[in-house]
């Protein structure tokens, strides 16, 4: 096989060193205490607050909450995309290296080569008015230093890995003459394109039809699974990551509240927020025009946190301790899944709560 059949037939080969597919010594990515913080006119909004968490090379960790709930600063703040300036604290270590502390130059061979990111809208990631090929081969050719041929060969077997039909016509094309689902899969083959090791997913199908959501997901999860890359997919929906991740931590008001085995979350959810959003998911078995439940209040405002649990104005299960004192992420007796709740679901102290609750909603009524 001479090295131009190898570059087409083997796209997106990694750029770092060892074999491919290779395990590493120890997490891939290890986040310990995080902070990000945005000053505003209202005071400090505490986006992402102490979140800590591992990932394994090859393994998927599904980052599940609302709007607001600090999951897509968290990406970023992963990715090392944080504004100059942006005050944090804890570190962010990918394969031993602390990426809070890097420069912005040795970020710049990081990016791509060894962690790369697919965003919310591609047509906004997507530079407009350049063509796909460019922008394919533009990182190909930075990070990998092959010349421009070898490059278009590898953008069109990427382009056809990532199912686009014909990828040679696609080259010369501009994003707007694409649907959405076809820019995202661009967006994805750029990604993959230097064969990176960890790929964070944000909301990867929010600007899409509903028709090809589920195609973008299979994609991704896909290529996840032929690279052995590491992959964090960031969604509002329980329901994205049901049979896509390993791992599930679910976010609120800054902070990871429930963490678990993704089967295991499923079986045995233990906070009331997680519950709360599982109820949320429409369900198949459901009679037509059934309405749907809904999480009542809003989320905190993260500038004016208030006391206690950040989740207890809108709980069901809250109790006076709940509204002045926050629980930690406690983990069970196994230590795989943690969650932070006085009163967790499918326990006996969170059963007495729900039942207070109702009783005391029933004579106020």
């Amino acid at each position: 096989m001479t090295d131009l059949e190898a570059v087409e037939t083997e796209p997106g080969r990694p750029t770092h060193d060892g074999p491919v597919g290779g395990r590493t010594d120890g997490p891939l990515l290890v986040v310990d205490d995080l902070h990000v913080s945005f000053p505003t006119d209202r005071g400090l909004v505490r986006a992402v607050d102490g979140v800590s968490f591992t990932l394994e090379q090859g393994r998927t960790l599904g980052v599940v909450g609302e709007s607001g709930s600090g999951k897509t600063v968290l990406s970023r703040a992963v990715m090392g995309l944080l504004p100059e300036g942006t005050p944090q604290s804890g570190s962010v270590r990918f394969e031993g290296r602390d990426l809070t502390t890097m420069s912005r130059e040795d970020k710049g061979k990081v990016w791509g080569a060894q962690i790369a990111m697919v965003f919310q809208d591609p047509m906004t990631s997507l530079n407009p008015v350049v063509k796909i090929g460019r922008q394919l081969t533009e990182g190909l050719r930075h990070h990998l230093h092959v010349d421009k041929k070898e490059a278009a060969v590898t953008a069109v077997a990427l382009l056809r890995s990532v199912g686009i039909p014909e990828p040679e016509r696609r080259l010369h094309q501009y994003p707007f003459e694409l649907s959405g689902g076809m820019r995202q899969r661009v967006t994805i083959a750029i990604a993959i394109a230097c064969g990176p090791k960890l790929l964070l997913a944000d909301e990867p199908t929010t600007a899409l039809d509903v028709t090809v959501q589920a195609q973008i997901l299979n994609l991704l999860q896909d290529k996840q699974r032929e690279r052995f890359m590491a992959m964090i997919l960031v969604t509002h929906d329980l329901g994205v990551v049901a049979g896509r991740t390993d791992h599930i931590a679910v976010m609120y008001a800054g902070k990871i509240v429930e963490t678990a085995p993704t089967t295991e979350l499923f079986s045995r959810v233990r906070m009331p927020y997680t519950e709360a959003l599982l109820k949320s998911i429409p369900k198949t078995s459901d009679p037509s025009h059934t309405r749907l439940s809904a999480i009542a209040g809003r989320p905190p405002d993260l500038a004016d946190l208030p006391a206690g649990c950040r989740f207890a104005p809108r709980c069901p299960y809250a109790q006076e301790r709940c509204r002045v004192e926050e629980p930690p992420l406690t983990p069970d007796a196994g230590g795989l899944h943690a969650w932070a709740c006085w009163y967790p679901v499918g326990t006996p102290e969170g059963s007495d709560a729900l039942a207070r609750n109702a009783s005391a909603a029933r004579q106020s009524a």
